[in-house]
């Protein structure tokens, strides 16, 4: 009686294992076969073109990066609460104040309902700050983790990427690299 009730445990649960991993299998499935997502991820591959979009500005203004060809952008996610963000934007006021007239800074903000305003008035920047307030570019840049940085050449394309806090000499660098 007792072998009997121990092989039907193990039965037991040996059936539920193979019911959960046929789950998850299924569950994977369209992960790998949705051809959005693969599309998505192609786009922003270093050497693919940049997705084009259109922001407004903390004072109003409307920017759209297709209306920046010719230019070197520099397009970095960011938010308020952020500890790395925080750091790096004494180190791109700098660099905005001393880089070419050909580089453009825009610096997109992810988090537009919290005080944007009174945190560019308490560090003095002075580079366009772009309110992201659907969400919308953060997701169509797949923005994992902030601070994450883009640098797009003159020809809409993007060159590289940087995730994480950068410092004035990173940021010297990775512009100076663009075409």
């Amino acid at each position: 009686m007792v072998k009997k009730v121990i092989a039907a445990v193990v039965l037991i649960a040996l059936l539920t294992v193979a019911i959960v991993q046929a789950m998850d299998k299924k569950e994977a499935a369209p992960v790998n076969t949705d051809q959005t997502t693969a599309n998505k991820q192609d786009g922003l591959k270093i050497g693919a073109k940049a997705p084009d979009f259109e922001l407004q500005t903390l004072t109003g203004e409307t920017v759209k990066l297709s209306s920046l060809k010719g230019k070197k952008v520099m397009l970095n996610f960011w938010a308020t609460w952020c500890p790395p963000c925080k750091a790096e934007m004494p180190e791109m006021e700098k660099f905005y104040k001393e880089a070419d007239k050909d580089i453009v800074i825009l610096a997109v903000n992810i988090d537009p309902q919290l005080d944007v305003k009174g945190f560019v008035d308490k560090n003095g920047i002075t580079f366009p700050i772009l309110l992201d307030k659907d969400d919308h570019v953060n997701e169509t840049y797949q923005i994992i983790s902030i601070p994450t940085t883009y640098f797009i050449n003159s020809n809409g394309i993007i060159q590289n990427k940087f995730t994480g806090g950068m410092n004035y000499d990173a940021m010297k660098k990775f512009t100076s690299d663009l075409n």
